[in-house]
């Protein structure tokens, strides 16, 4: 029998704090005098009493370490209760929306995965603005640590190449969970209060600038208004994107940064992929669109640019409503949204290490064809790769494709079409934000989605968040068994 008290007292201790965290909006709707606050003030006490009676239930069941199996459960309960209660403000709040509404909104938010059911943006309260902002900067420090400690524990996807990165966790997850995270907190914080600091010297004011780091530095996507980036100018636009290519690169290495050394940087054959794919990419678009402009235009490049990037990356940022590019560049984004950035970073998706070490080994596979005596081995950041590495890694493959698959067919049954159908499932499951067509696509939004539709959706962004397996596993009966 598992014993779920060390779980519960975390995840106690995780709603506690996102109620705590509920105190900023409400101090910003009571600087703006629009009598909004109490909201997020019922909200915050009814989060942090409910967090902290859960959390002193448990407490007498807390040890220093936890079994896989707590691990498991403890990584899928945090992002499945959460939303829950991230979800109250916008229901007792101006945006009064149903739960199945708020649920979806929050879950996009805490996933970083950006797709939302809520237009007017410029008319909300500030406060939901910020709250909007607050569920993706939590999520996206929360991503990086589940990414460094939690999935190579648990040899998820692949993500077991990792654990030699100088973090290794075994039997001591939660008091290493709070050494990695105090680090890297410290990173990503400095890396917002820099980027709200650089959209401010292109022209946003204060607020904007908070929000839209927020959500930038967790590729998220959440803007202010309904034009997303379009409102903004050209070097807002430019700052978006170097901040957004750095929030996609391991963030191991920006510690490892800090200590003295920026050789892992760029040595890193992840950094040197991720590179290398978004210059194609923006070269492949760049070109398509010339040969149709027939000329060069700065603006033309930039909406590339910036969208190529921010699909890449999995913000789901929107300049220009590139459904009305023709239909190469809609194909075109379907695909880039598949790829991903780094692991260990904000970025979401497939992830770059997980096709370079794919292609590693069809490479091999094909240097045994035509050397049948040969002895090769697939090699990443010079290591021999284990076999059970290159297995979950395949694993990961085929169950990211027979899950998109079974996501979007669930969403054609209820009455969706089949291009709003599988950009939604591969939106949600990437956790890219936006999807394509006239409905969710970059110039629309998920409101008009059935309930149904929603709450699927909202299972593939965590099942996507958290690398898949690591969702599939507790529904196992092997897992209950252990």
């Amino acid at each position: 029998m598992i014993d779920l008290r060390p779980v519960g007292y975390v995840v106690g201790l995780m709603v506690m704090a996102l109620g705590l965290a509920m105190i900023l909006p409400l101090l910003v709707d009571i600087a703006e005098g629009l009598g909004h606050w109490p909201v997020f003030a019922e909200s915050a006490i009814l989060t942090i009493l409910i967090g902290g009676l859960v959390a002193l239930t448990c407490k007498n069941g807390v040890r220093e370490g936890l079994t896989i199996q707590q691990t498991f459960l403890l990584t899928t309960g945090v992002w499945v209760i959460l939303p829950v209660f991230g979800a109250l403000p916008f229901v007792l709040g101006e945006t009064d929306l149903r739960f199945v509404d708020a649920f979806f909104e929050a879950m996009s938010g805490l996933t970083t995965t950006g797709s939302t059911v809520l237009s007017g943006l410029e008319g909300l309260p500030k406060g939901i603005l910020l709250w909007r902002g607050v569920l993706q900067w939590l999520g996206g420090v929360g991503i990086i640590v589940v990414a460094m400690v939690f999935l190579p524990e648990l040899r998820v996807g692949g993500m077991q190449i990792f654990r030699t990165e100088g973090f290794d966790t075994f039997g001591k997850i939660l008091p290493r969970a709070t050494e990695i995270s105090s680090r890297i907190s410290v990173i990503y914080l400095a890396l917002t209060l820099s980027c709200v600091a650089c959209y401010m010297m292109s022209g946003m004011n204060a607020f904007d600038a908070t929000v839209h780091a927020m959500t930038t530095v967790a590729t998220g996507g959440f803007a202010n208004y309904d034009a997303s980036f379009g409102a903004f100018g050209a070097a807002t636009e430019y700052v978006a994107v170097a901040f957004m290519m750095l929030a996609a690169l391991p963030f191991v290495r920006f510690v490892q940064m800090t200590a003295g050394t920026a050789k892992p940087l760029l040595t890193d054959p992840q950094v040197r992929g991720f590179f290398i794919t978004a210059t194609v990419l923006v070269v492949v678009l760049t070109l398509w669109q010339l040969g149709i402009q027939e000329g060069f235009s700065e603006q033309s490049f930039r909406k590339v640019l910036f969208n190529t990037v921010s699909i890449l990356t999995g913000t789901g940022y929107a300049s220009a409503d590139y459904m009305q590019w023709g239909s190469f560049p809609v194909a075109f984004f379907f695909f880039v949204g598949l790829i991903g950035g780094c692991a260990g970073s904000t970025a979401c998706s497939i992830k770059i290490f997980r096709y370079q070490l794919l292609f590693a080994s069809v490479k091999v596979q094909m240097r045994r064809i035509f050397t049948p005596h040969g002895v090769f081995v697939p090699r990443y950041q010079g290591r021999r790769v284990s076999d059970d590495v290159l297995n979950s890694v395949m694993s990961f493959f085929v169950f990211f494709t027979v899950t998109l698959g079974v996501i979007s067919v669930a969403l054609g049954l209820t009455g969706l079409d089949f291009v709003t159908s599988i950009s939604g499932a591969s939106a949600a499951l990437a956790n890219i934000g936006p999807g394509l067509g006239e409905i969710i696509g970059p110039a629309g939004n998920f409101a008009t989605l059935n309930d149904t539709a929603k709450w699927v959706l909202s299972g593939a962004m965590l099942i996507g968040r958290l690398e898949l397996l690591a969702v599939y596993a507790i529904f196992t009966v092997s897992f209950w068994r252990a």
